[in-house]
């Protein structure tokens, strides 16, 4: 360390010691939910559906069906080593999927460029959070590197209803933070200093959600 880093440590380190102790914090907020499983989810379907992100219903046996709509007859997507195959429909001709590696240093990771190159991304999530409307993604192997997420055009994202909480507090607690979080509210969009909103520039520009039942 150099002696100039060290004297301006020194000087806070000085400056800080006769600073009062801080108060704990007052955690007077709701912690526990008080709503049933269908409120929660349809309080989940609103925030979504406000935030311009299309959501659809999906049991394990027409899930990749309803993927498969979602995919289109043409196109070449993306998906993480640890997502469920049976979720998944058939390659075709046309509509073909890469798996991406869990991580940039293991031999299969696409790179940015051919990210970009794909249609779609397909994705499970940790926990969705209704009251506001957020999704989480953990970076588990169901739900791959944020790279993934983040850099093709559409996600198509599974939520499981078990995975579903009311508030944050129910959220935060699923969540390691020993691995990236992504959270998503909705297709990635932003404003200009006009009020001009543009999709798409900090991630998918568009969002579909598929909530499945029973799981």
């Amino acid at each position: 360390m150099s002696s100039a880093k060290e004297d301006i440590l020194t000087r806070i380190r000085e400056s800080l010691s006769d600073a009062p102790e801080a108060p704990a914090p007052v955690r007077n907020y709701r912690r526990v939910s008080e709503l049933n499983r269908e409120q929660t989810i349809e309080m989940l379907v609103d925030r979504l559906i406000d935030y311009k992100a299309n959501v659809f219903n999906a049991t394990e046996s027409n899930i990749a069906e309803v993927i498969a709509e979602r995919l289109g007859e043409k196109s070449r997507y993306v998906v993480p080593t640890g997502l469920n195959p049976e979720w998944l429909p058939e390659d075709t001709a046309t509509r073909v999927h890469v798996t991406d590696s869990g991580s940039t240093l293991e031999p299969g990771a696409l790179s940015v460029h051919e990210l970009d190159a794909v249609d779609a991304v397909v994705t499970s999530s940790t926990v969705s959070c209704a009251e506001t409307g957020t999704i989480f993604l953990n970076s588990a192997p169901q739900e791959g590197r944020r790279a993934i997420s983040l850099v093709p055009d559409h996600h198509v994202c599974v939520v499981p209803e078990s995975t579903i909480v009311e508030l944050v507090p129910e959220a935060i607690e699923r969540i390691t933070y020993e691995r990236p979080v992504t959270m998503i509210s909705g297709p990635s969009a932003t404003s200009d200093i006009e009020l001009i909103r543009v999709e798409g520039v900090h991630g998918p520009r568009i969002l579909d959600v598929v909530i499945l039942e029973g799981k």
